[in-house]
């Protein structure tokens, strides 16, 4: 299996940057995307590495460790390299970390720092994670940066989805896909981590992930696991109850406790899950090999029994999924989010005929 520098299951990421740099053809903005956890910030990091390196040429993208570039680097405390992620409990990228507070606007902030001469390396990186995350205003005080970046500069956003960008991000990016983690990716690093006990569990784990390792923490959770397994048996058209499970879920979010953040959390992990559930579906009623999902998912194989009308009936179900975690993003009222979004995958669920859930889930 092959890796570059420890990251796993990007060669082809490598090769791209690797391309570039040799034809001197390296943008100033780009813009990550890829499903969470699948390694999206550690590839920015070491890419920030290898080009803030003094020792190495750039193009192979292969930094020395040992220069006082590296060094820093490895310590987070490189005088090169802005780093701009969602602060704990907020979730909106504030405009402040971009252009400073009102008392310092253009003061301070990372507009203002990576347009600083570099003080070390022969250039300045920025990675803004949670590219989500951004807000009109946010957005908008980086396009003077993007349009007219600092020469040398770089700027490297992270995100999950187009349809989570604002458009003037879209268009003034360099988008660098990232694919799901192999699993046998997955299934080393669990290993390395020790979040699994042995290979045969890892292999298990790595199967239900779909190539991401947050999804893994996920599952080495009993109660995360255990609530996706419940809420796999009931995203079934003829078992659906949205009543019944709208108030299941909103017990299941107030667990979390009072802090407004780890509630917020919690409901964005439901989210997820059944997102990655119709992805599943989808790929399955494609033909696509089920590499990422649990080859023993009940819940898949039940969608694939209904024929014709699965394709469209789970990708309306995600689609209803993903506009629900932008609601979330958005502040809505979390029990009235979980109502109305299972409300509509009701509706979604009827256009499909109904089967014998009992045969599939028993």
């Amino acid at each position: 299996m092959n890796m570059w520098h420890g990251i796993y299951g990007h060669e082809r990421v490598v090769d791209y940057f690797r391309r570039s740099l040799a034809s001197g053809r390296l943008g100033s903005s780009y813009l990550f995307l890829g499903p969470p956890g699948v390694g999206k910030f550690t590839f920015a990091r070491k890419l920030a590495q290898a080009l803030l390196c003094l020792n190495s040429a750039e193009s192979p993208l292969e930094p020395c460790g040992q220069c006082d570039s590296c060094r820093l680097m490895d310590s987070s405390g490189h005088p090169d390299l802005n780093l701009i992620g969602l602060p704990e409990g907020k979730n909106r990228l504030p405009v402040e970390l971009f252009v400073g507070d009102r008392d310092h606007r253009h003061q301070e902030g990372l507009c203002h720092d990576i347009a600083l001469r570099p003080r070390l390396s022969r250039r300045r990186v920025a990675i803004i994670d949670d590219a989500d995350h951004l807000n009109t205003e946010s957005a908008n005080s980086l396009l003077k940066t993007l349009e007219e970046p600092p020469r040398g500069a770089i700027l490297i956003l992270i995100g999950t989805s187009r349809s989570r960008q604002l458009p003037t991000i879209l268009s003034r990016a360099q988008v660098v896909p990232f694919d799901p983690l192999p699993t046998d990716a997955i299934a080393a690093l669990l290993q390395n981590l020790e979040i699994a006990s042995d290979p045969s569990h890892a292999s298990t784990m790595a199967a239900r992930c779909a190539g991401s390792l947050s999804r893994a923490y996920e599952l080495a959770d009993p109660e995360l696991c255990d609530l996706e397994q419940r809420l796999a048996t009931q995203m079934l058209p003829a078992a659906f109850d949205s009543v019944r499970l709208a108030a299941e879920l909103i017990a299941v979010v107030n667990q979390a406790g009072k802090d407004a953040y780890a509630r917020r959390q919690r409901l964005r992990a439901v989210l997820q899950m059944a997102s990655m559930l119709f992805r599943s579906i989808l790929r399955g009623a494609c033909g696509a090999a089920e590499e990422h999902a649990d080859p023993e998912c009940k819940a898949v194989k039940g969608w694939l029994e209904l024929g014709p009308a699965v394709e469209n009936c789970a990708l309306a179900a995600l689609d209803r999924c993903l506009e629900a975690e932008e609601q979330l993003d958005r502040n809505a009222n979390q029990a009235t989010l979980i109502e109305c979004w299972l409300d509509d995958l009701a509706e979604v669920f009827s256009r499909v005929p109904a089967f014998d859930a009992r045969a599939t889930i028993r």
